[in-house]
């Protein structure tokens, strides 16, 4: 030790005290001088820092997982909450029904989740940072294609699959060869070769992620041009496709009502099978089918629309969501003019098609009149008395009509529900607390309303089906793209990324592998490898002695020298092939054997 860095006389002093008091201690042990407290001060990120810093936490990769799930999580809602889109009728049912929580709703937009502003901040920053995540590691990706694999390590032996095998640097080539067979890259780096494949793999991956953008894009682009529309239809009766013919009509932001297709769909008919014969299961709908009449361009045509198999109109998808049956029922007033014959929709209440209605009249009589109403398909009643449904199809339908006067708040300027009788400005005059009956109607009768007003009759009854009309100009790039998220995917997790070596050391050839993650076939890739070599150094073992004529021909017995070919000459009593026979008579053998004449 030099003097300069010998301890002085006090660090030696305190080094015998502590080792003194601590015997694990070595006694030339010398305690470092404590660190000074750190004051604080360091450099501070300034604007630009604290953007750079953000952006790369926006751009991870495990910002990109939490943002996927939060959209996951934020779209639950949407299954929970009707939304004004798909059921604009649940929206109303919900705000009725919990009236203390419509702020609630309305700040967090539980009725439109997927139009919400929070959902779409968690879309774009999704988007966003797939991009930031997707972008640079594709440009890395380019790099690591274009270059060649890295330089042989100096041990092989400390590697996955370390084995040798007999050769020499004559054999890179055949090894170089057989590793371009299996699929791999290579580079000679003196006397060895440095192999990888496996590009595949990270190329699957950013497929994949690319593949998440474009869905994300296409599904946010694509649902600002379609559309969606509902439309109840009775048997007999059509719509044409025009903003004004549906019921519920719910688009994108960019969608322009000039894009409608001109065409109309008529119900002829609506055909439901149930299940007649399983007495476990008797009622259970078993198929529907909606016979139409569609009219393009001046053209009819028939169709069939059934539950999943939806029609095709130029471009739109017509889906059956649901059926009903509607009673036809016509109002007289006291001198018998008809003031109102409609088939009225009945919404269902239970499996046996137990209907609810609801008819308004604020013309025609001498007062406003509001009817409520039950429709019984197939009449029970039940051990209170009540009247049911038994059975969904029509074997014995019954109507049943309570019958209210008054205001129905039509004038008021509040939308109303036409399924919904507002009955708190009316006067119950039939059914319920009124102590009349309520009124009780079959097909093809006639009862009269309470005070005079005129009469009700149950004409007769149909079924009516709901149709969505359905335009997403998306689902062909949707299932394309998920097509490839799949494959992608599967390839990222299939496809191992591996490099083996081969170098030659000393008179044999040394073998080894390294994965870039989990391979558990790496083992045996360098075993094939080694047994391919080892199998093509033989074959060119064998080759070479065929070739060679000392070693690849047979020896006549006890004799060392090479037998005749067939087919060539011998020298004249002889044994010996004539052009050996000079090298056999050099050797001056008596008897005259093998010496030219």
């Amino acid at each position: 030790m030099s003097p300069s860095s010998s301890p002085g006389p006090d660090a030696a002093s305190a080094a015998d005290t502590a080792s003194a008091n601590d015997p694990m201690r070595p006694g030339d042990h010398v305690d470092a001088p404590a660190p000074e407290p750190r004051s604080g001060s360091g450099p501070k990120l300034g604007i630009v820092g604290w953007l750079r810093f953000l952006w790369r936490q926006l751009t991870s990769m495990r910002t990109a997982i939490v943002l996927l799930l939060l959209l996951a999580v934020g779209a639950i809602p949407g299954s929970l909450v009707p939304q004004r889109s798909s059921d604009p009728n649940g929206v109303i049912q919900v705000r009725a029904d919990n009236p203390d929580l419509v702020w609630f709703y309305d700040a967090l937009s539980l009725h439109d989740v997927y139009g919400s502003p929070w959902f779409s901040a968690i879309y774009i920053l999704l988007f966003t940072s797939l991009v930031g995540c997707v972008v640079p590691r594709l440009a890395h990706h380019w790099r690591a294609m274009r270059a060649k694999p890295p330089r042989t390590p100096a041990r092989l032996s400390r590697l996955v699959g370390f084995q040798t095998v007999p050769g020499d640097a004559s054999d890179l080539d055949r090894a170089e060869g057989a590793l371009r067979k299996l699929g791999y890259r290579t580079a000679r780096y003196g006397e060895s070769i440095s192999a990888e494949r496996g590009y595949l793999r990270e190329s699957g991956n950013l497929l994949f992620h690319i593949a998440l953008l474009a869905m994300i894009l296409v599904v946010g682009l694509g649902s600002g041009f379609g559309y969606n529309g509902q439309r109840l239809v009775v048997e007999g009766r059509s719509f044409a496709n025009t903003l004004s013919s549906y019921d519920t009509f719910d688009s994108g932001q960019w969608f322009d009502d000039a894009s409608l297709a001109p065409f109309s769909v008529q119900l002829d008919d609506l055909d439901v099978v149930y299940e007649t014969e399983n007495l476990n299961a008797i009622g259970a709908p078993l198929d529907f089918t909606a016979h139409v009449s569609v009219t393009e361009d001046g053209v009819s045509r028939e169709a069939q629309i059934k539950v999943n198999e939806p029609l095709n109109v130029d471009g739109a998808d017509l889906y059956l969501i649901s059926n009903g049956y509607a009673p036809r029922i016509s109002v007289r007033d006291a001198e018998g003019e008809v003031v109102y014959d409609e088939y009225t929709p009945f919404l269902a209440q239970d499996d046996n098609m137990t209907s609810l209605g609801v008819m308004k009249l604020p013309d025609g009589l001498a007062e406003q009149l509001g009817l409520r109403g039950f429709f019984y398909p197939t009449t029970g009643q039940l051990e209170s008395g009540a009247f049911t449904s038994i059975y969904p199809d029509l074997a014995n339908p019954v109507l049943s009509l309570q019958a209210f006067t008054g205001d129905l708040g039509l004038d008021a300027g509040v939308p109303r529900s036409v399924y919904a009788l507002e009955t708190d400005e009316m006067t119950q005059i039939a059914g319920g607390d009124s102590g009349t009956d309520a009124l009780m109607l079959a097909p093809g009768q006639t009862v009269d309303i309470p005070g005079g007003l005129g009469t009700i009759t149950f004409e007769d009854v149909r079924r009516y089906g709901v149709i969505d009309v359905h335009v997403d100009y998306t689902q062909t790039a949707v299932f394309w793209i998920a097509v490839t998220i799949l494959v992608s995917l599967l390839g990222s997790l299939l496809i191992p990324r591996r490099r083996l070596w081969v170098k030659v050391a000393g008179g044999r050839l040394e073998l080894a592998g390294l994965a870039r993650g989990e391979d558990p076939t790496l083992e045996r890739a360098v075993d094939d490898l080694a047994k391919r070599l080892a199998g093509d150094g033989a074959a060119a073992a064998d080759a070479g002695r065929a070739g060679d004529p000392a070693l690849g021909r047979p020896t006549a017995a006890g004799t060392g020298v090479a037998a005749p070919e067939v087919g060539r000459p011998t020298a004249t009593g002889s044994g010996v092939a004539a052009d050996d026979a000079g090298s056999a008579g050099s050797t001056g053998a008596s008897g005259g054997t093998g010496t030219r004449e």
